[in-house]
């Protein structure tokens, strides 16, 4: 039986920040669809789901960087029933610029730049026609790390400039959207305790059961708290573990100050 609360489809779901975001989701009400290149990862956490919460759960097996598969999850986001999407997919493409693989280069762009995009436009059109939704994607601290060198923060031109974007795609859309009824975040988390750094994305972590990678992290359910309670208090960018929101607002001054740095003066 479908829920009142709608559909939250949720990218990256068979582990980490994806899969705890769609429990939290599902625990409040929202049927979820649930995508990720891995489907025993996906059936094990859409049969709990089911159990737990008595929720309605699609699985879609896809790999957001072929065109075809990206197609048909945002056909899916573009549906009527869809009033939250977590654009959570995200592959790291880590090493020096110089010897990264253009076609993992090419892979990290199409799932962390193309895949948010084409998905963010899927939904945001139908959202607005209902007069709700929500749009959460994310991004990475790692986004602000701009010149600070590798080591002990790694070798990250690619994903570092690919969460940039999002960060920016996102704040900017906000704007846009300002004064409709549409929700909108960019969720910025530092090291989080999941698999993300154990593999560079060519290739999904291997196994049925999720892990950790060595580096361990803040505990996801903070992330999805931090996420959750920036939402209820209309923040755009969501910094888990930031204390005040005056850093955003400093960015926001020191890039009016660039903006307006070429104007005639007066």
């Amino acid at each position: 039986m479908s829920t009142a609360k709608g559909t939250a489809l949720v990218t990256g779901a068979s582990s980490g920040i994806g899969a705890a975001y769609a429990r939290r989701l599902a625990a409040e009400g929202w049927d979820t669809v649930l995508v990720a290149r891995r489907a025993q990862r996906l059936d094990d956490l859409a049969r709990g789901l089911r159990a737990e919460t008595s929720t309605t759960v699609e699985t879609v097996v896809a790999d957001l960087s072929a065109p075809d598969d990206l197609a048909r999850v945002a056909g899916r986001a573009a549906g009527e029933d869809i009033g939250f999407v977590l654009n959570n997919a995200g592959i790291n493409g880590y090493g020096p610029f110089a010897a990264l693989e253009p076609s993992l280069l090419r892979k990290v762009l199409d799932v962390n730049v193309l895949a948010v995009t084409a998905l963010a436009r899927a939904a945001v059109p139908g959202m607005l026609a209902r007069g709700r939704g929500t749009l959460v994607n994310v991004a990475s601290q790692l986004a602000f790390a701009g010149s600070l060198p590798p080591g002990p923060l790694p070798e990250r031109a690619v994903y570092a400039g690919s969460k940039g974007y999002v960060v920016t795609f996102t704040r900017t859309l906000a704007a846009e959207l300002s004064g409709s009824p549409l929700r909108v975040q960019v969720l910025c988390p530092g090291l989080t305790a999941t698999e993300f750094h154990r593999s560079r994305g060519e290739d999904p972590v291997p196994g049925r059961e999720p892990t950790v990678h060595e580096e361990g992290g803040t505990p996801v359910g903070e992330v999805i708290d931090a996420s959750l309670a920036a939402l209820d208090a209309g923040e755009v960018v969501c910094v888990p573990g930031l204390p005040r929101y005056a850093p955003v607002t400093s960015l926001e001054r020191a890039e009016l100050a660039l903006r307006t740095a070429s104007r005639p003066a007066r």
